[in-house]
């Protein structure tokens, strides 16, 4: 029998599932933004070579994070279906294998990064008063990689089965803690030396290793739907075939944004330090008024991976088109609200740098108008994730980053009079065009043609028979 949660994800009121799932995301979302916005309030207190030094970083460890989270893409996809489905069995087990996959990819894809964070720099020409904190967020960054990758798995396998609150409550402690650390940790506090730049992200280390320990043990003890076993852990090439080839696409899709947002510091870096500085915190405002439109892109993943396991197609597009309506409407007035009020929300994190405030603010208003576009594209790319078809995300954000935007910023910027400004148009653009695209292809109908739980029976039979050699049922 389906639990009470599990009848409203698959036949109760639409908006009231998108509720249940997406508040909780959000909050989360709200606070797991906690790690930017604090390091970005402390180290403002550094200067502006500080507050680039984190801005050229972010960029470069989000690649390497991106390269490997098609996997976990693929299993949160995958539990999501299987629970629709009433496969719990298959559920646990993707569980369990998809943590396997991603904790070995995160230790090679860190260890990697750490090796050729010197060279990245000296690429990205960052110059010498930024680039020693630079160096040192990005190393520690690196050697935190394997706890993000764990925990962001944690959070999309426990979203997967409708399980959203656990994560929202480790993420309210580690943040709490992180406020604390980062002022220790950057200052330092009586014998205890401070770090600088590299203090905010040894900060973010501990507390992340902190989460992804607690969701470990909450996945050992499989209280929450999803209980995994230590023998579960022995690789089952069947899945891993079938999880490489559904999550390389997005894999694609988000190394594509994550060297977007790279290139995209080259040029920024172009035009120096306060150039830099203003895009940084532009862009930790624009992840932040994204929240509620994640959240909900978050909640449309798991309706509509559960959905399509189900077999419940038309409500799984209703669901889409309905949640992206929502995150246009509320990314709008958001805009509105934020292009009143752009200086006063940079002052808040370089007090005192005219210049940077100055700059921060333009960028905010030119691209706020056109948050609504973010809204439409997010959720129906969830859409297409959820329902398996990877390869449909991963085309639209090739197209959003090198057919339109980093285009359009490389030409207006240095190719008219706008200058840096030119960057910043290339933001609402893109938005307004990738919006288009977006519902144009999901109207079209095709990705409701997959089916991960069906059409493959030998797999599902082969994978029975591995679980019940291990002792599952």
């Amino acid at each position: 029998m389906p639990s009470h949660r599990q009848q409203l994800f698959l036949t109760g009121s639409i908006p009231r599932a998108l509720l249940t799932l997406a508040v909780p995301i959000m909050l989360a979302n709200i606070l797991q933004s906690g790690y930017q916005l604090t390091d970005a309030f402390w180290v403002g207190r550094l200067g502006a070579d500080a507050v680039a030094a984190v801005s050229v970083s972010m960029p470069v460890t989000f690649l390497v994070i991106a390269m490997g989270s098609g996997l976990a893409m693929a299993g949160a996809t995958l539990t999501a279906q299987y629970m629709g489905a009433g496969r719990p069995d298959l559920v646990n087990h993707v569980a369990a294998q998809t943590m396997l996959m991603v904790t070995i990819t995160s230790i090679v894809l860190g260890a990697i990064g750490f090796a050729l964070a010197p060279h990245l720099l000296r690429l990205l020409g960052v110059t010498e008063a930024v680039y020693a904190g630079a160096l040192g967020f990005m190393r520690v960054s690196f050697i935190g990689v394997i706890f993000v990758f764990i925990y962001i798995m944690f959070q999309s396998l426990m979203r997967g089965v409708g399980q959203t609150r656990v994560p929202l409550l480790i993420v309210l402690g580690t943040v709490i803690l992180n406020f604390g650390l980062d002022p220790l940790f950057i200052f330092g506090w009586g014998p205890l030396p401070g770090h600088g730049v590299m203090g905010a992200a040894m900060a973010t280390l501990t507390t992340q290793a902190i989460a992804a320990s607690i969701g470990l043990l909450i996945f050992l003890r499989g209280r929450h739907g999803i209980q995994l076993a230590w023998r579960g852990l022995k690789p089952d090439m069947v899945y891993i075939r079938k999880a490489f080839f559904l999550g390389f696409p997005g894999s694609v899709e988000l190394s594509t944004r994550g060297l977007g947002l790279m290139v995209m510091s080259f040029l920024v870096a172009s035009f120096g330090t306060l150039t830099i500085a203003a895009y940084g915190i532009g862009s930790n405002i624009l992840q932040v008024i994204t929240i509620p439109a994640m959240g909900l892109s978050m909640a449309v993943s798991t309706l509509v991976g559960q959905n399509m396991g189900a077999g419940n197609v038309q409500r799984a597009s209703k669901i889409t088109q309905l949640a992206a309506l929502y995150a246009f409407i509320g990314l709008s007035l958001v805009g509105l609200l934020v292009y009143a009020v752009a200086p006063q929300i940079v002052a808040f994190f370089v007090p005192g740098d005219a210049g940077v405030i100055s700059e921060g603010a333009r960028f905010i208003r030119i691209m706020a108008l056109a948050w609504g576009g973010i809204g439409i594209q997010l959720c129906v790319v969830a859409a297409f994730r959820a329902s398996g078809n990877m390869v449909s995300a991963m085309v639209i954000a090739l197209v959003t980053q090198w057919m339109l935007q980093f285009p359009l910023a490389y030409v207006l910027s240095k190719h008219t009079t706008l200058g840096a400004e030119g960057i910043w148009w290339s933001f609402p653009i893109t938005n307004i065009l990738v919006a288009v695209i977006s519902l144009c292809w999901f109207a079209r109908g095709s990705w409701k043609s997959t089916r991960l739980t069906e059409d493959e029976r030998q797999t599902v039979k082969v994978t029975d028979e591995a679980l019940s050699e291990e002792g599952y049922r």
